[in-house]
């Protein structure tokens, strides 16, 4: 098996050069940003305010007495300082940086434990100046970080001073969620209010008649008239232009139609080109590699934000064959993200971050929807990476909150959470479980084939060189979507006019716009509609997903299942009722309408779901919370059971996911059931023959820069010399080009030439020298090399590794990384290059090239999937938000 990663780290971006690191990832408008890292506008780590000289003998601890001494010791561990029971300080790193310090070394003069010179530092998991662009989190690393921080807090304050202090920094987290439920319900409620008008104002507009005004949708504008045709105050476009003939009105309406319904998608295209790249798609995609461990910055920022709200109204608006559902997560995560910015002790975590962005995500559901419960089981079993108990308390309170929100604006001034939201009166029999069966069967069908589809389409477009930019990609999919849409009326309405329609009772429907209650011969007609209308949207569907606009998938599936679900209703209603007698039929009452066409609809729409995302639990209580008919959750269980089956027969992989493993995001699903090779690990390690690594000695400023502009790799693992390779630690890329750009600025200015190790040296001056342990992972997670492939890949799911070093009996065999263990589970293609240098001078530098090649991890799947426009346009926009994400 062939190595497909060798790198020193997980993930890949495009690698600045140590003198841009502040221009890295920022608006070119504001480059004062100070979401932004600054690795090197700092103070030297080794600057001691202290005013005691340093010295390089520990003086004897002052034994005062054990309950005096172990809480300073404590102290000075906890916070990378001295204390009073040691004579040098630690040094500290800067107080903004992302700092793990370690604490003092056993304290005892000049006396040697266990036979070996005392250490100036202790072993520990190495400061960290942050997560560049496109890299892996350190779960571990975070956790433990967070876990230190709540002990200094414990210890800092006592009594009633203390109590409150804690109780503040715990209640930051549910203040973010509270701010964020407020501002999703309230964004939603303006989005839903905004997508009615735009998708009425094709149509026609409300005159200022009978108080009417222009921004009113046309339901708003006819509210108090039963029927909307009656309506005096809504005038179409022919109506409003004096056309008099019927053939004359319906070129005129269509040709309004298909103007604003370019304009709309074509603003939305150019809004995300232009101010936010990331804003385009789902986001769901992205949102799971996110809450995976994954850092992509500026995709969760204020302007993608402000770009994903305003162009999924015009998308939607513009009555393509896609949904505003999906979306409306990434619009709550963006919304959690800047409240999160409120409170560095969470924006400085990124384990912590994840669990609120998890529990914020549940919100978006809850607006779509209406549906609090069905958001956070939704999280839990598509979103998030890692879901504890507190984190569903947390989703539950930001979904409820949010739904409140909503329903306070009642955006809809029907009283309803959303537009398809319905009431059954009549329960179901036993022989249309048979039917319901037979929608599953469908559901799977239609989800394994619209996967297989929309992959197929997005692949030729990435494969195709002759096809034209996103912008025209856009609008030669809009033109197309329009002109089918309006000769078919229930293809023209807007996705939730349409299942609004298809999923009410024809008792209830007072005002049947699409003739779904027709009898007798009329219904034939209504059922070929509906199969066709649902033929012709799989496949705008399958092409619309995946342009450069935002747009979800769940709604145009629910909309196809829906269509379908509803014609095989109406056949069974056809059925039921000119065969009453049919034994099948015989546990009908004689006088009450037996069949309910849209109970099918539903259940068909629930099948759809499930066979394109296979998720099964949220779909059940979202359809439930829907109707709000407990009588009808055990047929859609067994639809969507179906489905899920007959779908994971196609393909295990649901929307989502294949989205994810076509742009190459490296998410390991840690609940996912995936097929391990039972192999060695070392078959697919990078072997220490194919690592550039650092000896501990023989280094230099200048050395050690020139390895960093020759390499592109992560990190390094760092080895006692050449010969032996007695693995010492593991070193970022972040971080070492930190040090050696700090190291010759101000205050210090060490020139070139200056010494730099990463092993004790007990001679050397630390004025004149560069000490790099502090900065050094000295505890990496290690495992023998025979170790099994199994083991390993546990290690990076159930742990949230960003690598895995390899030793026998301490010696360095080889490394693998989060994103080798992604490209052996998921087959994916090989894109990553073989760089063939030699040993190029390094040897002579202090660096070990072994083997002639290493291929290296260039973050070409990210860039294409994520970073760069369909067009291969720069990502870097104008209006690119100057905050990193997190």
């Amino acid at each position: 098996m062939s190595n497909n990663s060798r790198t020193g780290g997980s993930g890949s971006s495009r690698l600045p050069d140590p003198d841009a690191f502040l221009q890295d990832d920022m608006d070119p408008h504001d480059h004062d940003s100070p979401d932004e890292l600054d690795f090197f506008d700092t103070e030297d780590p080794l600057q001691s305010p202290s005013h005691e000289p340093l010295s390089f003998k520990r003086k004897q601890k002052q034994h005062s007495s054990f309950l005096l001494s172990q809480p300073a010791r404590l102290l000075s561990a906890l916070t990378g300082g001295a204390s009073t029971s040691t004579s040098s300080p630690t040094p500290a790193g800067p107080e903004h940086l992302d700092t793990f310090p370690p604490g003092p070394g056993p304290a005892s003069g000049n006396t040697a434990k266990d036979g070996f010179p005392l250490d100036w530092y202790v072993e520990g998991p190495g400061r960290r100046v942050g997560y560049e662009d496109l890299t892996a989190i350190d779960w571990i690393f975070e956790y433990t970080k967070e876990r230190q921080r709540l002990r200094v807090l414990a210890s800092s304050a006592a009594g009633l001073l203390g109590h409150v202090t804690r109780l503040l920094d715990a209640s930051q987290v549910w203040v973010v969620l509270v701010l964020t439920g407020l501002a999703v319900g309230a964004l939603a409620a303006g989005i839903d209010v905004t997508t009615d008008w735009l998708g009425d104002i094709k149509y026609g507009y409300c005159a200022s008649d009978d108080g009417g005004a222009f921004y009113l949708s046309k339901t708003s504008c006819c509210i108090g008239y039963e029927e909307q045709a009656k309506c005096s105050g809504w005038r179409p476009w022919s109506v409003a232009l004096g056309i008099k003939s019927a053939g004359g009105k319906w070129v005129v309406e269509y040709v309004v139609y298909l103007v604003l319904a370019i304009m709309f998608a074509m603003s939305s295209a150019v809004l995300v080109k232009t101010y936010a790249i990331y804003a385009k798609h789902s986001g769901i995609p992205e949102i799971k590699t996110v809450l995976g461990g994954f850092i992509i910055r500026r995709f969760l920022g204020v302007w993608t934000l402000v770009t994903k709200s305003f162009g999924l109204v015009l998308a939607v608006g513009s009555g393509m064959w896609l949904g505003k559902e999906g979306p409306l997560v990434h619009v709550a995560c963006c919304c959690a993200n800047v409240f999160i910015k409120l409170f560095p002790s969470i924006n400085s975590n990124e384990a912590r971050k994840r669990e609120v962005l998890s529990a914020a995500a549940a919100s978006g559901i809850s607006v779509a929807f209406g549906s609090p419960i069905g958001g956070v089981l939704f999280s839990l079993e598509q979103l998030s990476y890692y879901f504890p108990d507190k984190t569903m308390w947390q989703s539950f309170v930001c979904a409820m909150t949010a739904a409140v929100v909503l329903q306070a604006f009642d955006p809809y001034r029907s009283g309803k959470l959303v537009l398809y939201q319905v009431t059954y009166s009549r329960s179901w029999h036993g022989f249309e479980l048979v039917p319901f069966v037979i929608l599953g069967v469908f559901g799977g069908i239609y989800g394994g084939l619209f996967i297989k589809a929309n992959m197929m389409v997005a692949q030729w477009k990435k494969s195709t060189p002759w096809l034209p930019g996103a912008l025209a990609q856009v609008a030669i999919v809009a033109v197309l979507t329009a002109l089918i849409n309006y000769p078919n009326d229930y293809m023209r309405a807007q996705c939730s006019d349409l299942v609004s329609n298809l999923f009410s009772e024809c008792s209830q429907l007072t005002d049947d716009q699409f003739g779904l209650c027709k009898t007798g011969a009329a219904s034939a007609g209504t059922i070929v509609l509906l199969i066709f209308a649902a033929i012709l949207g799989f496949g705008l569907a399958a092409i619309t997903f995946g342009l450069q606009i935002p747009a979800g998938v769940i709604l145009p599936t629910m909309a196809i299942g829906a269509l379908s679900g509803r014609a095989v209703g109406i056949i069974m209603e056809i059925w039921q009722h000119n065969h009453p007698k049919f034994i099948v039929f015989k546990s009908c009452d004689p006088d009450i309408a037996c069949i309910t066409p849209g109970t099918y609809a539903i259940i068909g729409a629930a099948a759809a779901l499930a066979g394109v995302t296979r998720l099964t639990v949220s779909i059940v209580v979202i359809m439930f919370e829907l109707t709000g008919a407990l009588t009808y959750v055990l047929p859609i269980m067994v639809a969507v059971m179906i489905a899920k089956w007959v779908g994971d027969a196609f393909s295990r992989r649901g929307i989502y996911e294949s989205w994810i493993h076509f742009n190459e995001y490296p998410f390991l699903d840690n609940s996912e059931e995936m097929p391990i090779p039972d192999i060695p690990a070392s078959q697919i390690m990078t072997r220490i023959e194919d690592l550039v690594v650092l000896t501990a000695t023989g280094h230099t400023i200048a050395s050690l820069t020139a390895i960093l502009d020759a390499h592109p790799y992560r990190g390094f693992p760092v080895v006692s010399d050449p010969r032996d390779a007695i693995l010492l630690g593991y070193i970022s890329r972040a971080e070492l080009a930190y040090n050696l750009h700090t190291s010759t600025q101000p205050p210090r200015l060490l020139p070139p030439e200056t010494e730099a190790f990463f092993a004790h040296q007990p001679l050397a001056d630390p004025r004149s020298t560069l000490d790099l342990r502090p900065w050094m992972d000295q505890t990496p997670l290690t495992l023998p090399s025979r170790s099994r492939l199994h083991l390993a890949v546990s290690y990076f799911q159930k742990l949230g590794l960003r690598y895995v070093l390899f030793t026998d009996r301490g010696v360095l065999q080889g490394l693998l990384t989060k994103k080798d263990v992604w490209y052996v589970l998921n087959g994916a293609e090989e894109t990553r290059r073989t760089s063939g240098g030699g040993d190029s001078g390094a040897a002579g530098v202090g660096t070990t090239m072994m083997g002639a090649g290493a291929a290296r991890e260039n973050g070409e799947g990210e860039q294409e999937g994520l970073l760069r426009g369909e067009d291969d346009t720069d990502p870097s926009s104008p209006g690119a938000d100057a905050a990193s994400i997190l």
